[in-house]
């Protein structure tokens, strides 16, 4: 079958779910046997993520290739289970860097550059190139921003080009828009809908479905209001409430009627779409017979995006044991000594520290380390975290003066942490050790017990590693070095003996993990944080 392809828009305020809505899209037509790939294109000038604040865009996702795209991605990959790639992560900043590379060497020859054709051309060109390198029958396309911004303008002209490009029975348009409720007069409110779809009109885009949000449902006057107003059939106008789990939202969008109107629009088969699995892994997350209370300790705490992935893969291994997961805020920055680690983690039955980059908050972390490697508590580190325990062993278990990340102290005495010899006086942008490398795990260690496999590959975003020097001070501890990278002799995984979990590794599980099928590390955390809450 040729490519089809969808755009999702949003419009009237921004965070209304796009991302989600793209998703699950991407997820019923993949439950009716359709191949799909879900991309993002973002309307703002950075080439990518990778150097964003965290606090301004929350986490990077990494994929499988190395791509740092938008965390939109780890939706689209945790809701349809089909891995990315970087081309599926585009920004306006990677369009005109483009363009301006291809004028500098002389690629329009000599002409001038526009926004229309050049910035639209390219554009087109990475939506089409898509398809050509998936061969998916469905791309899914989400628009950043909301309808009406300046810097989405172009995006918006390149859409509307596509479809006469491919073919109105090859291209639809998707609008989500908000219907505000209220409760002053009881009513749900079109007007701001309407003038979105008139605002998208005026740039030449008639939508095929409208998804409103809205806290009520929709009654049968407000939907041939909408339907009067925006030229759309009132059955392919969907409703779409607030849900109390993102991973009721695809279930809600199909009781809704969206795969039907989906397929009815591009004219191809509604086939029974496959979603028990999904559905049964809802109500186990609606259900749970347990609850345990995970502290996760990082630096960016305040804005909890910033560790999206990590919270997600957490929910997924908790809903595979029937467990509901009471994540703990923790600022490591507010750990100041043992005491203030007694005191914020007391009620913790298992600790996770997620990655992350520079030395704020770091003495925190490594008392978090601390406490949970005495105290016997089921300790996760990630990237960041799996650093930061081998500091902290290297400190306080094995004596050695001075430990420290090259990172934190570029005058470290011991740099038990460090840039490897031909990461150094290499561009910051080079050094980081990004997408899929392959782990060769020891035998009888957690990790294995964990992946029941002696060979894994996961994806990897760091620049630090762990310093070979110091593996032999390490030989005859507690510390065990069970995973390891066999092309550079890279430490990967390091576990502790005597302990009842504490494993840390250097790559992000978190990326790989999905609802229905938790990462085994995360499921082997959580089961053994509920033990650990059962023999308090």
């Amino acid at each position: 079958m040729k490519s089809k392809f969808i755009f999702v828009t949003g419009g009237v305020v921004s965070s209304l779910g796009k991302g989600l809505t793209a998703a699950s899209i991407g997820m019923l037509l993949k439950s009716r046997g359709y191949s799909v790939v879900n991309q993002k294109f973002d309307p703002y000038l950075n080439v990518d993520p990778g150097t964003m604040n965290p606090y301004q865009h929350g986490e990077v996702f990494v994929t499988e290739d190395g791509g740092e795209t938008d965390l939109d991605l780890g939706h689209y990959e945790r809701f349809t289970d089909v891995p990315l790639h970087k081309f599926n992560s585009t920004s306006a900043g990677k369009v005109y860097l483009s363009i301006l590379d291809r004028e500098r060497a002389g690629g329009y020859n000599g002409g001038t550059v526009q926004v229309v054709p050049h910035v639209t051309d390219e554009i087109q060109s990475r939506i089409i190139g898509t398809a050509e390198q998936t061969g998916a029958d469905f791309i899914i396309s989400e628009i950043g921003g909301t309808v009406g911004d300046i810097e989405a303008l172009p995006f918006i002209e390149a859409i509307r080009q596509i479809r006469y490009t491919v073919g109105k029975e090859n291209c639809m348009f998707v609008h989500l828009g908000l219907l505000p409720y209220l409760k002053e007069c009881g009513e749900i409110k079109t007007k701001p809908m309407q003038h979105s779809v008139k605002e998208l009109l005026g740039f030449g885009i008639q939508p095929d479905v409208l998804i409103c949000r809205s806290e009520k449902h929709l009654s049968k006057s407000t939907r041939e209001k909408l339907s009067l107003f925006s030229n759309i059939p009132q059955d392919a106008i969907i409703e779409n409430l607030t849900a109390k789990s993102i991973y009721e939202v695809p279930l809600m969008l199909e009781d809704a009627g969206l795969g039907k109107v989906l397929c009815k629009l591009f004219n191809i088969e509604n086939k029974e779409p496959n979603l028990e699995e999904w559905k049964k892994m809802v109500q186990t997350y609606y259900k749970p017979e347990k609850e345990i209370t995970i502290a996760l300790v990082g630096k960016y705490v305040e804005l909890p995006d910033a560790y999206l992935s990590v919270a997600e893969a957490l929910t997924a291994a908790g809903i595979y044991h029937k467990t509901s997961i009471k994540l703990l805020w923790v600022d490591s920055k507010k750990i100041e000594s043992k005491e203030d680690a007694a005191n914020f983690l007391k009620d913790a039955d298992g600790i996770i520290v997620p990655g992350g980059f520079g030395d704020r908050g770091i003495n925190g972390m490594l008392l978090t380390a601390q406490f949970a490697r005495e105290n016997k508590i089921p300790y996760f580190g990630i990237c960041l975290g799996m650093q930061i325990a081998a500091i902290e062993y290297a400190l306080n278990a094995l004596n050695i003066e001075g430990a420290n990340s090259s990172e934190f102290d570029k005058n470290a005495k011991n740099p038990v942490i460090d840039l490897m010899p031909d990461q150094k006086d290499v561009k910051i942008g080079g050094t980081l050790r990004l997408g899929l490398y392959r782990c060769m795990i020891t035998e009888g260690s957690l990790a294995e017990k964990a992946y029941k496999s002696h060979e894994i590959q996961e994806r990897h975003r760091h620049r630090y590693e762990f310093n070979n020097i110091y593996r032999e001070k390490f030989g005859n501890s507690d510390m065990i070095f069970s995973g390891f990278n066999p092309e550079r002799n890279l430490v990967e995984i390091i576990e502790l003996k005597n302990h009842p979990w504490f494993v840390a590794v250097q790559f992000h599980p978190e990326f790989a993990s999905r609802p229905n099928k938790p990462h085994p590390l995360f499921r082997d955390f959580i089961q053994t944080a509920v033990d650990n809450k059962g023999n308090r």
